[in-house]
C-alpha cells in the first residue's frame, strides 16, 4: 500500500510544471558553441564555403576534355549542300557531274550524327580562372573564420547583457523590498510622533522610483534573453539560467608580450588580405597572359546518310593556334587596371596589418582596466552594504535622517550595478582580446 502511494505521489510530482529555478544552466562556452552550430548566419557562411569549393571544381572542369554528341537533320536542294552531302554519304557517282544535276539537284535529306572532342592544350585565361577559384575558396573559409570570431564576441556581449539585466532586476527587487520595509517602519514612527509626514512621502517616492527601475530591469532582461536565444538559433522564449563567471585569476591577467606577433600570424583578416593580394596578382597575370597564344586540339567522328539507319562514317582531327595581334588596346587597358588593383590590394593589406596591431593594443588595455575595475567593484559592494546597515541602525536610533537612508540604498544599488558591470567588462574584454589575437575563429 505504501509502495503504491509512493508511486502515485512520484508520478503526480513529475507531471507538475517545473519552477523557474529549475531552468537549465547555460555557461558562456555553451552559449558560444550553440551559436556557432545553429546561428543562421553561420549556416549561410558554411554554405558559402561549399559554394566556393564547387566553383573550384567548375573552374578545373574547363581544362578537362569536352565530349559532345550532336544529332541533326537537314533537307534541301541547295547545290553546294546536295553536292557535299552526297560526298559525305559516299554515294557520289559520275551521273552527279551532269550540269543539270549540279545546277538543279533534287532535294536531299541528310541525317548527321557527330561526336566531337575538344581539349585545350594551353589557355592562360582558364589557368587563371582555376587559380582564382581556389583563392576564392580560401577567402570564403577565411570569411567564415572572421564570422565565427565576430559571432563569439557578439554572444559574449549579449550574454553579459543578460547577466547585467538579471543583476539589475535582482537589485531592484531587493531595493523594492527594503523600501517597503523602511516605509512600514517610518509610518509606524510617524504615528508615534518620531518623524514627520515628509519622511514618509520621501520613502514613498523612493519606492515608486525603485518599482519603475524594477519594471525596466525586467523588460531589459526579457529583451536580452531573446537576443541571446536568437544568436544561438533557438526559440526566442526558450528559458535558461546563465552562470556568472568567476573572478579572473592571476594567470589570466598576466601580460602577453607576444600578442601582436600571434595576431599577425593567426588573424583571419590578415589571411584574407593576403588572399586578396594573391587574387589581384592572379588577375594581373591573366591580363598579361592575354597576349600569349591559345592552343586547342579537336577531334570529330561523324555519320552522314539520307536515312537514319543507312549512314557513312568519317573522322577528322585538327589543332588550333591563336595569337592576339590587336584587340583595340583593350588588353593593354585591362593589364593597366589589374596592376592598379594589385597596388590597391597591397595598400589595403598594409592598413589591415596596422588595424590588427591597434586592435591588440586596445583590447589589451581595455582588458587590464576591466580587471582592475572588477576588484574595485567587489570592494565597493561590501562597503555599500556595511554603510547601509550602519545608516539604518542610526536611523532607528534617531541619529540619521531619511535622506541618509535613501542615499545609502541608492549607493548600494549603484555599487551592485558597478560590480556586475565590471564582471561583464572582464568577460567581454577577454573575448575581445582573444578575437584581436586570433584565438576566436
Amino acid at each position: 500500500m505504501v509502495s503504491r502511494v509512493a508511486i502515485v505521489v512520484t508520478t503526480l510530482f513529475a507531471l507538475l510544471p517545473r519552477p523557474l529555478a529549475a531552468q537549465e544552466t547555460l555557461t558562456l562556452d555553451q552559449a558560444v558553441a550553440a551559436a556557432l552550430a545553429n546561428n543562421a548566419m553561420m549556416r549561410a557562411a558554411k554554405a558559402g564555403e561549399r559554394e566556393a569549393a564547387a566553383h573550384v571544381d567548375e573552374a578545373r572542369a574547363g581544362y578537362l576534355p569536352r565530349v559532345d554528341y550532336v544529332e541533326s537533320w537537314q533537307r534541301g536542294n541547295d547545290p553546294v549542300y546536295v553536292f557535299g552531302s552526297l560526298l559525305t554519304h559516299q554515294r557520289f557517282t559520275a551521273a552527279n557531274f551532269a550540269l543539270d544535276a549540279l545546277n538543279h539537284p533534287d532535294p536531299l535529306t541528310n541525317h548527321q550524327g557527330m561526336l566531337v572532342l575538344q581539349q585545350p592544350i594551353f589557355d592562360s585565361a582558364r589557368l587563371a580562372g582555376i587559380r582564382s577559384a581556389g583563392l576564392g575558396s580560401q577567402m570564403a573559409q577565411q570569411m567564415t573564420a572572421e564570422g565565427r570570431a565576430d559571432l563569439a564576441l557578439g554572444v559574449t556581449r549579449v550574454y553579459g547583457m543578460v547577466l547585467q539585466a538579471i543583476a539589475g532586476r535582482k537589485a531592484a527587487d531587493s531595493a523594492v523590498d527594503a523600501a517597503k520595509d523602511d516605509l512600514s517602519r517610518t509610518e509606524q514612527r510617524r504615528d508615534a510622533g518620531f518623524v514627520t509626514e515628509a519622511d514618509v512621502l520621501s520613502l514613498r517616492v523612493f519606492l515608486a522610483q525603485m518599482q519603475e527601475r524594477q519594471i525596466r530591469a525586467a523588460s531589459g532582461e526579457t529583451i536580452a534573453r531573446a537576443q541571446l536565444n536568437q544568436l544561438m538559433g533557438v526559440p526566442l522564449d526558450q528559458p535558461f539560467s546563465p552562470v556568472e563567471p568567476p573572478p579572473p585569476s592571476a594567470a589570466a591577467t598576466a601580460p602577453a608580450s607576444d600578442d601582436e606577433a600571434a595576431a599577425l600570424k593567426s588573424r583571419a583578416a590578415i589571411h584574407r588580405a593576403n588572399t586578396q593580394v594573391a587574387l589581384a596578382d592572379t588577375a594581373r597575370t591573366a591580363a598579361k597572359a592575354a597576349f600569349l597564344p591559345q592552343v586547342y586540339f579537336q577531334g570529330m567522328y561523324e555519320l552522314n546518310g539520307n536515312t537514319f539507319w543507312n549512314r557513312a562514317s568519317a573522322w577528322m582531327v585538327s589543332g588550333q593556334l591563336r595569337f592576339n595581334l590587336f584587340a583595340g588596346f583593350g588588353d593593354a587597358a585591362r593589364l593597366k587596371a589589374a596592376s592598379a588593383a594589385e597596388s590597391r590590394a597591397k595598400a589595403e593589406r598594409d592598413n589591415v596589418l596596422d588595424t590588427v596591431r591597434l586592435d591588440v593594443r586596445t583590447a589589451r588595455a581595455e582588458y587590464d582596466a576591466a580587471i582592475a575595475r572588477e576588484a574595485v567593484g567587489r570592494a565597493v559592494v561590501l562597503q555599500a552594504r556595511e554603510s547601509q546597515r550602519i545608516i539604518r541602525d542610526r536611523y532607528e536610533s534617531g541619529l540619521a535622517g531619511v535622506t541618509d537612508v535613501l542615499r545609502a540604498a541608492t549607493a548600494l544599488l549603484d555599487a551592485e550595478t558597478l560590480r556586475i558591470g565590471s564582471i561583464v567588462d572582464v568577460m567581454v574584454g577577454r573575448a575581445a582580446l582573444d578575437k584581436a589575437v586570433g584565438r576566436l575563429q
